[in-house]
């Protein structure tokens, strides 16, 4: 069936009452007739009475409902307007969140590469450092402390003395010399240095370069060593004499060390 609505049955609301009290007195009794008129008009004015009384209060429900029906729609409107609000505000909050949380992921990243930057150049300054650093050496049985770069140069000197190009090596000794002349290398220069130029055959440089050293040094643990490399290239100079006196220093002065048994059979031969 389909629905009725509200203004319909106001409309046919009279007609109603009527149909029900023409079926009402339709169905009283034939002894009805027996009433007297006075009595018919009462209970038709009765009736009437009661039907408008009905149709008053059914008025009245349907305006009661009506009220009702626009109270909980407005209401209803407003809740739905509340609901749309709150999920704006949610969608605001969720945006918002996801904007924090990439921050905090980017601060995070960003803090990791920053310590990271700053551990690389902790480390960078460290070994920069480092090359001015004084560096501990031990050389000849005598410890000293030296700059790395003076290490480097007088290292590089020696490896090429290794190398056989003797040239090469006065050169940079003597660069070495002039660059640190108050060097704790320069005894060990002034050795080396004599053994290049013997190497070399500049014999006469070499004589006095090893003189110098015995001289500076006398209690270097080459010193004999030197004396012997002099007397040595006093004989490459055909001075025998000289050699001799030299080699008869070293017996005396280290005679216990390998250099002075060298020196004794040295002494041997130039006889």
């Amino acid at each position: 069936m389909g629905t009725v609505s509200q203004a319909g049955l106001a409309r046919s609301a009279p007609r109603l009452a009527w149909a029900a009290a023409t079926l009402l007195l339709a169905s009283l009794p034939v002894q009805a007739g027996l009433f007297d008129d006075d009595e018919a008009r009462k209970a038709i004015v009765d009736l009437r009475a009661r039907v408008s009384q009905g149709e008053e209060e059914n008025k009245a429900r349907l305006a009661e409902l009506t009220a009702t029906k626009a109270q909980l729609t407005a209401q209803l409107e407003q809740l739905r307007r509340t609901l749309l609000e709150m999920n704006g505000q949610l969608d605001a909050l969720r945006g918002e969140l996801a904007k924090m949380r990439g921050n905090d992921e980017q601060r995070a990243k960003e803090l990791s590469d920053l310590q990271r930057l700053q551990k690389d150049l902790a480390q960078s300054l460290d070994e920069r450092l480092r090359k001015f650093e004084p560096t501990k050496v031990t050389l000849d049985g005598r410890e000293f402390t030296v700059d790395p770069a003076e290490k480097r140069a007088f290292d590089d000197a020696i490896a090429i003395i290794r190398t056989g190009d003797f040239d090469k090596a006065v050169a940079a000794l003597g660069s070495f010399q002039r660059r640190h002349p108050d060097s704790p290398y320069a005894d060990a220069t002034r050795f080396w240095l004599g053994n290049a130029q013997y190497g070399k055959r500049d014999y006469k440089e070499a004589i006095a370069t090893f003189r110098a050293f015995v001289a500076a040094a006398p209690d270097h643990p080459r010193a004999p060593e030197a004396l012997l490399a002099l007397a040595n290239s006093q004989a490459e100079l055909k001075d025998a004499r000289s050699a001799r006196r030299t080699l008869e220093e070293l017996v005396k002065a280290y005679p216990q060390s390998e250099a002075a048994q060298a020196g004794k059979e040295r002494l041997a031969s130039l006889k």
